[in-house]
């Protein structure tokens, strides 16, 4: 079992016929990924590879294919739009992969999307994968491993880095999710925590985390009432400067909150594993394995 993607997971893809979009779908057929449709307008009634239709819009793309996922590969400009007309589709899954969204577009999607039925990953993030059932966003498919340890985090070249140390060790993955770095995005720690907590199939947690806000607290202090399952986790930015914004938009600090140190220290205080360096990852989770 794994959260939210699956073999059973029907996708659509927004902006499949864009040289970011046509790639990346190109290696997530090669993964096994069910890709039921694609979505460019003024596109409808092509063929990608000659085997997934092309439509104008989400909605027809919905109604005649039962998409129940969306992945958005669409210039930053578009990509609020994008994830509005997915979840005005009511399609449960949305990924939006699209780096540089205006903030306060975003700010106006979060607030769409509150009480409704559409759960969004990113933007600014590497996507999610439940490793040999369902691959969609930019991740390398080959580095994971059907597995028990249920991976969040905010950064994908460290993601990719850890999930490759486990694989090497044998230690499987249930799900993969990047969740972007940007100070506004759809899932957040405290969400993938949940959902891995609910899921039988996971039996232990990876959070990779970095400088800024407050939410790998907020993870960490469900980890401790909440789970009964073991979390690791690492925390990036140690030598980033108070007040410079290092590498996301989400990572910065000020007033001495969102430190590395902070953050590192309220996650051992709350039972969490937490790995000195980004080598020492894969031997943190295993010590947490039962």
């Amino acid at each position: 079992m794994s959260i939210l993607v699956n073999k059973d997971t029907r996708l659509l893809v927004q902006g499949i016929t864009g040289g970011e979009g046509s790639f990346h779908t190109k290696q997530m057929l090669e993964y096994g990924t069910n890709v039921v449709a694609g979505v460019t307008p003024g596109r409808g009634g092509q063929k990608f590879e000659d085997r997934v239709p092309v439509f104008d819009t989400v909605r027809e793309a919905v109604e005649q294919t039962g998409a129940n996922a969306a992945v958005v590969f669409v210039p930053a400009a578009f990509a609020a739009d994008a994830v509005l007309e997915a979840a005005e589709s009511e399609i449960a899954l949305v990924i939006c992969i699209t780096e540089g969204v205006p903030v306060m577009d975003m700010v106006k999607v979060s607030r769409y999307l509150q009480g409704r039925a559409t759960h969004l990953i990113g933007p600014n993030c590497p996507g999610i994968i439940s490793p040999g059932a369902c691959k969609i966003g930019i991740m390398p498919g080959f580095i994971h491993k059907e597995g028990r340890v249920g991976v969040v985090s905010r950064s994908g070249t460290l993601t990719y880095e850890a999930v490759w140390q486990l694989t090497e060790r044998g230690i499987g993955q249930s799900t993969c999710i990047g969740i972007g770095g940007d100070p506004v995005v759809g899932t957040t720690h405290l969400d993938a925590l949940k959902l891995f907590n609910d899921d039988p199939d996971t039996g232990a947690v990876l959070l990779i985390g970095e400088i800024g806000g407050m939410a790998e607290e907020e993870a960490a202090a469900f980890a401790r009432d909440e789970m009964d399952k073991p979390v690791a986790a690492f925390i990036a930015g140690r030598t980033a400067p108070p007040g410079r914004r290092m590498g996301h938009a989400g990572a910065i600090i000020s007033g001495g909150v969102g430190t590395a140190q902070s953050k590192i220290e309220y996650l051992r205080g709350c039972g969490v594993a937490v790995a000195e360096s980004p080598a020492e990852i894969g031997a943190t989770v295993q010590s947490i394995l039962k």
